[in-house]
C-alpha cells in the first residue's frame, strides 16, 4: 500500500438498489483499497509499469497515463524513470479522481506529472514514448476502442511502447467459469463478502466489458504494432506490452 492509501472499501457491504458503477467521489475515496483488493497482482503490475517506462522513455518525450484514476501508474513511472526532460500526462474523465490526484501532486513533489480531466478519446497523443492504459480500455465503448488504439499508435515515437492491462474473458466457457470462480475466491480471501462481490458484479455488468486476449492482439496488430505479447496474467486479468 502506498502513502496515499485512503479508507477501506465498504461501498457494497449494505444492500443497494440497482445502478451502474460510477467513478464518483464515493469510489474515489476508497479506490486505492478497492483496486488493490480487486485485481490480483495489481501492485506488481504498477511497479513493473515503472520498470518498463524507465526502459522505454526517451528524452524530450511525453508519457501518457490514460484513465489514470488516482495516478498510481504515473507515480510509479515518475519514481523510476531516469531519462531527462519528459512529462507525464495523467488523464481521466472523472472529476473526483482528478481532484484527488491534484491534491496528491501538490504534496508529493512530482512536477513531471500533470493531471487533466478529459475524455481520453479526445486527447491528442503527441511525441509519446510510453502510453499506459491500465484497466481503462475495458470501460471504453467497444465501438470506440479501435480508434483509440490507432490514435495511440500514431502518437508514439518509433520504439515507443503501449502498456495495456485489462480484465479478460476466455473463449472456452469452462475455462472462463474456472477463472471467474478462482477470481471470486481471491476476492473473498481479500475480505469481500459474497454479497459485496455479487452487488459489485451487477453494478459493473453494463460498464466493464472485457474481451479475449486474441481480440486485444488483433486490435493492436491492426493498429500497426508489430511486436506485442502478454507480460503478466493472473486468472482473468492480464497486461500486454506493444512496441512501435
Amino acid at each position: 500500500m502506498s502513502e496515499f492509501d485512503q479508507s477501506r472499501d465498504q461501498l457494497f457491504t449494505a444492500q443497494r438498489s440497482a445502478g451502474d458503477f460510477v467513478f464518483d467521489d464515493s469510489v474515489a475515496s476508497v479506490f486505492d483499497d478497492m483496486i488493490s483488493r480487486s485485481i490480483p497482482g495489481y501492485r506488481t503490475i504498477i511497479s513493473m509499469i515503472g520498470v518498463m517506462a524507465n526502459r522505454h522513455c526517451q528524452e524530450r518525450s511525453a508519457i501518457y497515463d490514460l484513465g489514470c484514476s488516482l495516478g498510481a501508474a504515473s507515480f510509479a513511472m515518475a519514481e523510476q524513470v531516469s531519462c531527462k526532460d519528459y512529462r507525464i500526462h495523467a488523464i481521466d474523465n472523472s472529476p473526483a479522481m482528478i481532484s484527488r490526484l491534484q491534491d496528491r501532486l501538490r504534496s508529493s513533489g512530482t512536477p513531471q506529472i500533470v493531471a487533466q480531466c478529459a475524455d481520453i478519446a479526445e486527447v491528442e497523443i503527441i511525441n509519446a514514448s510510453v502510453v499506459v492504459l491500465n484497466f481503462t480500455l475495458q470501460f471504453v465503448a467497444k465501438a470506440s476502442r479501435d480508434a483509440l488504439i490507432k490514435q495511440v499508435y500514431e502518437g508514439l515515437r518509433p520504439g515507443g511502447v503501449l502498456i495495456i492491462s485489462e480484465k479478460i474473458e476466455f473463449p472456452d466457457p469452462n475455462l472462463n467459469d474456472l477463472f471467474t470462480e478462482l477470481y471470486y475466491n481471491f476476492k473473498e480471501q481479500m475480505g469481500y463478502s459474497k454479497m459485496e462481490i455479487a452487488q459489485k458484479r451487477t453494478a459493473l455488468e453494463n460498464v466493464l466489458v472485457p474481451e479475449t486476449l486474441d481480440g486485444h492482439r488483433q486490435r493492436l496488430s491492426a493498429a500497426g504494432f508489430s511486436a506485442l505479447d502478454v507480460w503478466f496474467q493472473c486468472f482473468n486479468f492480464a497486461s500486454l506490452v506493444a512496441v512501435k
